[in-house]
Formats: C-alpha cells, sequence, structure tokens
C-alpha cells in the first residue's frame, strides 16, 4: 500500500533521528514522529511525503503504550515553540541519546574506527541554563508578544515562563512586553511590512547583570527611548539598552547598526577566570557552566608548555585563547567577525593578557601565515572546518589539536 498524505496509521517508534523525533516504519517508509519516544506503541497521522527518499513525517496524535522513560515536559510551549525538543525524555536518557549520536557520527568513517567515545558530561544545570534569550517580536489582539517562531511557519508562539531562560530573562522579558505595550512601540509584521520591533535579545551574565537589545527596521522607531528607560527603571538587572538596526526581509536577526539607548552597550561575563566582553552582537555559548568546562578540558588535555605558541582558529571572543594564555608563550586568536575580535582584544585587557593577539579574516588565509603552532584550537560553526584549512591544519603539524564542535556530523567529517 502507498502513503499517502493525512493517512493515519498506528506505529511502534523504535528509535529517535538526529532532530529528536521518533522514529517508525510503515510499508518500509521511515516515519518521523515529533513529540514520540523509543518503545512507545503511537497513532499518528502523516503530513508530509518525500519526494526523493521513502521517508515521511508525522503528526503525533494519541500515545497507545508510553515508554518508561517519558517524563512531564517543563515548559507550556513544548512542543509548540520548536526548541526543547527532548524535554518529553528522561535526562539520563537524553545523554545516552547524545552518546550515541557522537558515535553514529564517527561510525560512518572508517579512519575513526578507534575513536573512543568518552561518556556524555552533563550540564550542571538541566533547566535555567541559558544565557541569551532571542525573541520574536509579534502583534496579538493589538498587543506585543514576545516568542519563537513555531516550526516550519513564521507564526509566532509566546514563550513566556520559558524554562531554560536562566533567571532573570523571563522576568525581564515580561517586563519588556509591559513596557513596549505602554510606550506604544509597534511590531514588525512581515506580511505588511509596517511596524518597528522585530526582536528583543536578552543577555545576562554570571552575577546576573542585563544587556537588552531592541532589534528594530529604523533607526527612529517611536517610543524605543521611552521603552528603554522606562525597561531600566523597572528591572534594576539590567545595566544597558541598546537598539540594532536591521532594515533587511531575511531571516537574519541582527543588522549592521548599532546605537545606545540607555545604560552600557556590552556586558562583561565571566568563564572560569577570564573575563570577557561581550558586545550586542556576540557570539558566546549558551550555557555558561558547559563553557566552562569544555574550557577547562581544553586546557587540561592540551596542556601548553612555557615557551609554545598557540593558535585559537574561530575563536570568537576569545575566551579559550585567554584561557589558554597564561602558560603560553603567545596565543594568535582568528576571528571572520569584527566585532568579536574587538571584544577579545578588549577582554584581553580586561585580564591583564599581553601574549595574545587576534585578527579579523579568513582562518584559512591566516593559518598559511604561520609557521609554527604548537597548540591548535579549533570551534568552527555548525558547517565545521573548510577542506583548505584542514589542509593548513595538517601543514603546521601541531603537538595538540583540540577541536571544539556543535555537529557531530561536521566534527566526525573533519577528523577524518
Amino acid at each position: 500500500m502507498s502513503l499517502r498524505d493525512g493517512q493515519s496509521a498506528t506505529l511502534v517508534c523504535d528509535d529517535l533521528d538526529d532532530e529528536g523525533a521518533a522514529t517508525a516504519t510503515l510499508d518500509g517508509a521511515r516515519i518521523h514522529i515529533a513529540c514520540a519516544l523509543p518503545g512507545e506503541r503511537v497513532t499518528a497521522t502523516l503530513t508530509h511525503l518525500s519526494s526523493h527518499r521513502s521517508e515521511a513525517w508525522a503528526r503525533l496524535d494519541e500515545i497507545l503504550e508510553p515508554s518508561p522513560e517519558r517524563r512531564a515536559p517543563a515548559c507550556a510551549a513544548y512542543g509548540s515553540c520548536g526548541g526543547c525538543v527532548l524535554e518529553h525524555l528522561d535526562v539520563a536518557a537524553q545523554r545516552a541519546w547524545k552518546e550515541a549520536r557522537v558515535r553514529r557520527a564517527l561510525a560512518q568513517h572508517p579512519a575513526l574506527g578507534d575513536v573512543v567515545v568518552a561518556p556524555c558530561v552533563p550540564s550542571p544545570r538541566d533547566l535555567g541554563y541559558r544565557n541569551r534569550s532571542k525573541l520574536v517580536a509579534a502583534g496579538a489582539r493589538g498587543r506585543i508578544v514576545l516568542g519563537a517562531f513555531a516550526p516550519r511557519s513564521h507564526d509566532v508562539i509566546d514563550l513566556a515562563g520559558c524554562r531554560i531562560a536562566e533567571p532573570p530573562l523571563d522576568d525581564v522579558a515580561a517586563a519588556a512586553t509591559r513596557c513596549a505595550n505602554a510606550a506604544g512601540v509597534a511590531p514588525y509584521d512581515e506580511r505588511t511590512l509596517t511596524g518597528d520591533l522585530r526582536h528583543v535579545v536578552l543577555r545576562v551574565n554570571s552575577v546576573g547583570e542585563v544587556l537588552a537589545i531592541f532589534v528594530t527596521t529604523r533607526p527612529a522607531a517611536t517610543g524605543l527611548l521611552d521603552l528603554a528607560r522606562a525597561l531600566r527603571a523597572a528591572r534594576p538587572e539590567i545595566v544597558g539598552v541598546v537598539q540594532n538596526v536591521n532594515p533587511t526581509r531575511g531571516n537574519a536577526i541582527f543588522g549592521d547598526e548599532t546605537r545606545p539607548l540607555d545604560g552600557a552597550t556590552s556586558l562583561e561575563e565571566r568563564v572560569g577566570d577570564v573575563r570577557l566582553r561581550l558586545s550586542p552582537g556576540a557570539f558566546f555559548q549558551a550555557n555558561r557552566d558547559v563553557a566552562a568546562l569544555a574550557y577547562a578540558s581544553i586546557a587540561r588535555d592540551a596542556g601548553v608548555r612555557a615557551g609554545e605558541h598557540v593558535v585559537d582558529a574561530y575563536g570568537g571572543v576569545g575566551g579559550i585563547a585567554l584561557t589558554l594564555a597564561p602558560d603560553a608563550a603567545d596565543v594568535l586568536g582568528i576571528e571572520e567577525h569584527a566585532a568579536a575580535t574587538a571584544d577579545a582584544v578588549a577582554s584581553a585587557a580586561l585580564n591583564g593578557v599581553t601574549n595574545a593577539r587576534f585578527v579579523t579574516g579568513d582562518v584559512t588565509t591566516h593559518l598559511r601565515d604561520i609557521a609554527r603552532a604548537d597548540v591548535v584550537v579549533v570551534n568552527p560553526p555548525r558547517k565545521g572546518c573548510s577542506a583548505a584549512a584542514l589542509t593548513e591544519l595538517a601543514r603546521l603539524h601541531p603537538r595538540t589539536l583540540a577541536y571544539l564542535s556543535c555537529d557531530p556530523d561536521t566534527l566526525a567529517r573533519d577528523l577524518a
């Protein structure tokens, strides 16, 4: 029997895919069912059939036999906001799945057959760990709400009460919503191209200070200054409010222009013993505690020795470079985003580090200019390192190479 959209079926789930959806087999096709778990018998309705592969996606209708590893999701928006896709799975089982996910990726490459995968290290906090909230502004019944786009749509789901945001971000978001409505700020409507406020980005540091960024379509956004002042008055932990202007119609959150509104224009963060300056658009790991564990692991395993030269490629705001600098002769940080490089330079000054240098540009180009590197750290984006960059790393033949990855598949490809 051939599959069709809208078809209902009873399925027994056998695994999780790489996106955290359960999988089952129906008439030889692989079916993906979000919010279900391995071992569960469920009823589901097919909502999309692949035109290229024997695969389909389905909506979970009913759980007939639940998994013993199922737990109640912590967030009211679970299943609709598109984040936290494993919130219904026991935390120990989540860690086991993540470890297996890495093993699967490595197993695709014969050259990595002898690689040992250590047990998954848990985050110190299961909830309340995310130090940045990126919220979409939308209109609902004549008022602003702040939330996230639902999966595969631009319908905005209200994220009030988000449980993964680090305190006090959810309370600050609620205050920003109230102050925006009181100030008469209009949310941007991407269908009519009207309104000013596109996003609210909130970042909190290790001592609870918050930087708020309002992303607008134009510089002269109505009521924005009143909103900034009212928000700082309402929430004393907010050390600064800035405006970012993004007039484009793409999916990027930030535009090129950032303006001060009230208070500080950056936030100071601390990871381990390192102080970091974070500008409004800076990339920084969302889980500060896990970042500290990762940096400490790199420092411990790399074992930088006196007189050695260290390179930190895709170095961002310089957290890893400055962690390794005290033991090195010198450190070079390479980063393609100029604002991040400026943050790294400022962070070096905060820490009194004088043996670290930071440059902006293409990683491969700068690696070609290096004659010697004893320890190299790479922390690339999800797409991993370019083939040209890997060639340069092989040429340098460092004593130790540390790779901090956010995607198991590109990690495995590059290691192979």
